[in-house]
């Protein structure tokens, strides 16, 4: 899972050097209005609600922004719908690839998914085909932190594991406890590099060459797409190769 781990880093920083992109903006106001939708305004009671106005504040977002996307979710603000979708796909090398969608044009946005994918050496799989091979988790990404001190936090506070690969430590929890382990280890003065709830790989793909390139172009393509929310991928780059693609 190194190089998922990695990856996952590396698109953070990338996120948060973007954060004034209208694009980025525009991907968390549709989180957080669905988010609303399904589990209510009040972002205590709702632990998606929370963790989507987190990455509103990590992307210096207006307040009166959240506060209006949030409204539309639960109805005050206007009648905007958006319907959740996953595309499953194989990538280069034979990993597999999830991809998490929210639109209002299922049709549109499929033909642009299928074209993006086809063209970064990837294609559309039927439903099931490789959603198995994921589990959705919390996962808290600490780039240079104390192993022994996170593991401990982890026993502590009921993370599921924690786990270290050439200076990065992941920790991982329930999707349910993610906000309750984030805020608690922010209590403890403990901030992770990088934290969402994602799908994690049960296996990994060795890549390298073209097709580590090919698919970090592939998954850069398909987080760029305005409709796409998440995408995770079962691939695996040595720490080195990955540094250097993506200097």
């Amino acid at each position: 899972m190194s190089g998922h781990s990695r990856w996952s880093t590396i698109k953070h920083k990338k996120a948060a050097a973007d954060s004034k992109r209208s694009k980025v903006w525009t991907k968390i106001i549709r989180e957080l209005t669905v988010a609303a939708r399904s589990g209510g305004g009040d972002a205590s009671g709702n632990p998606r609600l929370r963790t989507a106005v987190d990455k509103a504040r990590a992307a210096n977002m207006p307040g009166d922004t959240v506060e209006r996307a949030i409204k539309k979710g639960t109805g005050e603000g206007g009648d905007v719908q958006f319907e959740e979708l996953v595309y499953e796909a194989y990538g280069p090398g034979g990993t597999a690839v999830y991809v998490d969608v929210l639109t209002d044009n299922k049709n549109r946005t499929a033909s642009e998914i299928r074209h993006v994918l086809e063209r970064n050496g990837g294609k559309l799989a039927a439903a099931g085909s490789v959603a198995y091979l994921f589990k959705k988790q919390g996962v808290l990404t600490f780039e240079g932190g104390d192993e022994d001190r996170l593991t401990e936090l982890g026993i502590e506070l009921g993370a599921d594991d924690v786990r270290a690969d050439g200076g990065v430590v992941t920790m991982t929890t329930e999707p349910g406890a993610f906000v309750g382990v984030k805020e608690a280890l922010a209590k403890r003065g403990v901030v992770p590099s990088a934290g969402e709830v994602a799908m994690v790989p049960s296996t990994t793909v060795k890549l390298e060459g073209k097709d580590a390139a090919q698919m970090l172009r592939l998954l850069t393509a398909l987080e760029d797409h305005d409709d796409v929310q998440g995408v995770a991928a079962n691939f695996d780059i040595d720490a080195e190769l990955l540094e250097q693609l993506t200097a």
